[in-house]
């Protein structure tokens, strides 16, 4: 079950321009593309979750559960 969790409709947009400029700059890896943010998807968890990602205004706990409900639900697109 996905709840309704999409990444193109719910996650990307979460993710800023900055946000994905520093990923590519330092994690090599594009924050507004599916396929890399699946592949990195434990390491943004444990980011969110501590509130480290993003660097200047974490996200809020509805967003990070959304984010978990969307790995937990194998990543749909």
């Amino acid at each position: 079950m996905t709840d309704g969790v999409s990444f193109e409709r719910d996650l990307k947009p979460l993710f800023r321009e900055l946000d994905r400029e520093i990923m590519l700059t330092v994690g090599n890896f594009d924050l507004w593309k599916r396929d890399d943010v699946a592949g990195n998807s434990d390491a943004i968890l444990v980011r969110l979750e501590d509130g480290s990602m993003p660097c200047d205004e974490p996200w809020t706990t509805d967003q990070v559960e959304m984010f978990r409900r969307w790995v937990e639900a194998r990543m749909p697109a």
